[in-house]
């Protein structure tokens, strides 16, 4: 049965391939929508691990979490540094990372912070930073760069640059006055960590004005500020704190946002990317019906393709039944033929994905941010795959039976 399905399948290779590709295309799209949404919603979960609570200025959950940790979007209140050693001091907090924002390196943004970032932050199952090259900054004017940044800009150590006021790639006006040098250069990640500057909160000081360049190392430039009346930034976008144990962040977020020095928020980075995927649930369901209906159409285009050739065909039918083909056979062939179009299409289709992703998944990155891995496919996917072949064998009894139903005599009749 197969055999003879292939060969009338081959007799009709123009309409058989367009089919194909159709369901190909359909098969593409609604596995590349869902790689989407699984691997981005991935990323986002392990873009940072390990930290119980991020504090900012009196602020909306999901805006301090996109912008001191995705580096998307600005944050219009700072808090002060005095809030920040108010924060050091409370009971439970094991460490604790001062971020800086606002200022970027063409299209990357800067993040101001100091040492403690390196040794604390962590990402995906607590996997820490790690160093490809060269090692922390440890002045006023040494850099760290995340290892897109160095890619794209061409960058190694010992290397010069300035950064300029503004982000988002939007500048209001350049530091050429105060050129760092890169310092060190960070493994990738596939976090917003690859596509960041790292420098010291000195150094930002320094280019704004705040602090003077009268110190060489930073890690005693920053301590030595933390305990004296002349910080190295007078205010902070966010800090990130860990703590001794896990249960006292409820507390401790209830007592950070009633804080009477100034309207301070802290979120737990877990619930905020919660809410933040309950806010995106709607345009996930969206491009998810999207795609369904392409599917949907890709497989209409393979019955409307069966049906029209059942007119040519009905000659072959009639001979096939005549020379002993039962129904269940000419049934049959109608279904094997639906079944090899969508099993070649959606294997093709599987192929076109994997081929976009190791040829493509650079520029897609560079150009969008999101990573794609060529990783097997999930339960998900393979449900999809079978949902499309079933959905084929079911649409392919119509024209089966409609093969079935044809006379006999329709079939040997000249039509003049």
């Amino acid at each position: 049965m197969i055999r003879l399905a292939v060969a009338s399948l081959l007799n009709r290779k123009a309409s058989a391939w367009l089919t194909i590709l159709a369901i190909a295309v359909s098969t593409l799209l609604l596995l590349g929508v869902e790689r989407v949404r699984h691997q981005t919603q991935e990323n986002f979960a392990n873009t940072i691990s390990g930290t119980d609570l991020i504090v900012g200025a009196r602020t909306g959950n999901t805006q301090l979490l996109l912008s001191s940790v995705f580096h998307i979007g600005a944050l219009s209140n700072t808090l002060s540094w005095q809030s920040y050693q108010h924060l050091q001091t409370l009971r439970g907090v094991a460490w604790h990372i001062p971020i800086a924002l606002g200022d970027s390196f063409g299209e990357f943004p800067v993040v101001a912070t100091s040492t403690d970032f390196f040794e604390h932050f962590r990402y995906a199952d607590r996997q820490a930073l790690v160093f490809t090259q060269g090692d922390k900054f440890n002045d006023a004017q040494s850099a760290v760069l995340g290892a897109e940044v160095a890619k794209r800009r061409q960058l190694k150590l010992g290397d010069k640059f300035t950064i300029s006021h503004g982000s988002g790639g939007i500048s209001f006006s350049d530091h050429d006055a105060h050129p760092f040098t890169v310092n060190g250069i960070l493994e990738r990640t596939g976090t917003p960590v690859d596509q960041a500057v790292y420098m010291p909160l000195s150094g930002l000081g320094l280019v704004h004005g705040e602090s003077s360049s009268d110190t060489t190392h930073e890690g005693e430039h920053d301590h030595t500020h933390e305990h004296s009346h002349e910080p190295p930034v007078y205010t902070l976008s966010a800090v990130l704190l860990g703590l001794s144990s896990r249960p006292l962040a409820l507390r401790m977020q209830r007592d950070i946002n009633t804080y009477q020095g100034e309207p301070l928020t802290a979120i737990m980075p877990g619930m905020a990317l919660t809410e933040l995927w309950r806010t995106l649930n709607l345009f996930e369901k969206a491009l998810l019906a999207v795609s369904t209906l392409v599917v949907a159409t890709g497989l209409l285009g393979m019955l409307t393709a069966l049906l029209s050739s059942l007119r040519e065909r009905r000659r072959e039918m009639a001979v096939l039944r005549a020379v002993g083909a039962g129904p269940i056979t000419i049934f049959g062939l109608l279904v094997s033929e639906a079944l090899i179009l969508a099993i070649v299409g959606v294997g093709i289709g599987i192929g076109m994905l994997y081929l976009i992703i190791g040829v493509g998944g650079e520029a897609l990155l560079a150009n969008t941010g999101i990573l794609l891995r060529a990783t097997p496919l999930t339960t998900t996917e393979w449900s999809f795959l079978a949902a499309i072949i079933l959905a084929a064998l079911v649409l392919s009894f119509i024209p089966a039976w409609r093969a079935y139903r044809n006379a006999l005599a329709d079939g040997l009749t000249i039509r003049v």
